[in-house]
């Protein structure tokens, strides 16, 4: 098997794996705040592990300010689950998840607010179709503005997740010469302490066998997902990154009709392709203009370059 055949079976498995998230979280039974605050103990435990097998704590490259940066990323990263998870009992995996992926657009906007990065006329443009194509997809009525639905709380909740996402991605960017693995063990481990205050232990005391799903969601859906992606970031092209992101929320829907009945109507079906090219034609514009200005990348043996992409499953993943 050649080194792209692998990658892309590695990327599509977790894809696939993250698509199969929200059933885990609704079916866990839990509150948002309890799911993630397992999902990071469980995530910890099992990225831990994989670490320390790889003696990766030694060399571990962190300095006093990219270890800030990644606990910074990690509390992004932590409460964009939150909320995310909270979107789904509000709206459905199916709405949450796609509105969720205008997760890149946040990542330009954010890039020129703050870091002046060059925001192009076709970038903008790009960014507005997604965001009518976003419209169409939140199934939003002006009777959702005036009744105070739990409907449209969910439709924000979603869009603030991905502002979340967007801040974490900008962050752990400007982390360099540190494996994704660390960086991603730093942010669950962040997790860990700043969710306990939230987190209702004696609900869990009846939880059963439920306790599979959450423990699915930190070693399936956080390490085993992780390791596959960061296996496959540094062997694929971005190109074919950008395209494989998308079987993530293509599995998601397609689970949530499977299991759950649910299903987005004609006219929010029509917003889709348009989130979709959009999301593309943005994260594929970026590598070819700072190429030619960028020095010859490093190799995956000294800094991987996963490790300048979010160390959440992101580009693509919840």
């Amino acid at each position: 098997m050649t080194s792209d055949n692998r990658g892309t079976a590695q990327l599509t498995t977790a894809m696939v794996l993250s698509g199969t998230l929200g059933v885990f979280v609704v079916e866990s039974g839990a509150s948002p705040f309890n799911v993630v605050f397992f999902r990071v103990l469980f995530g910890a435990l099992a990225l831990g592990g994989y670490v320390l097998a790889r003696g990766w704590l030694r060399g571990h490259g962190f300095t006093p300010r990219t270890l800030g940066l990644a606990v910074l990323g990690g509390v992004f990263i932590v409460f964009n689950w939150v909320l995310l998870f909270s979107s789904y009992e509000n709206t459905s995996i199916s709405v949450a998840t796609v509105v969720y992926h205008t997760q890149p657009f946040y990542v330009v906007l954010l890039g020129a607010l703050l870091f002046r990065e060059r925001l192009t006329a076709a970038k903008a443009g790009w960014i507005l179709l997604a965001f009518a194509g976003l419209i169409l997809v939140s199934g939003v009525t002006p009777g959702d503005f005036t009744g105070g639905g739990s409907y449209l709380t969910g439709i924000g909740q979603a869009l603030l997740a991905a502002l979340l996402y967007g801040l974490s991605t900008l962050v752990t960017k400007r982390i360099t010469g540190v494996r994704p693995h660390l960086i991603a063990l730093v942010q669950v481990l962040v997790g860990i302490p700043l969710l306990l205050p939230f987190t209702d232990l004696g609900a869990m005391a009846g939880t059963g066998a439920d306790w599979g799903w959450l423990a699915g969601l930190g070693i399936v859906h956080t390490g085993v997902m992780y390791v596959l992606m960061y296996a496959a970031y540094a062997q694929l092209p971005t190109a074919k990154i950008a395209v494989l992101a998308f079987v993530y929320p293509a599995v998601a829907m397609l689970m949530d009709w499977a299991v759950y009945g649910h299903h987005i109507g004609l006219v929010q079906a029509l917003g889709v392709p348009l989130i979709v090219t959009a999301s593309l034609k943005v994260t594929l514009a970026r590598p070819a203009r700072t190429a030619a200005a960028a020095p010859a990348p490093r190799t995956a043996a000294h800094a991987p370059e996963a490790a300048s992409r979010p160390a959440t499953p992101a580009a693509c993943e919840a």
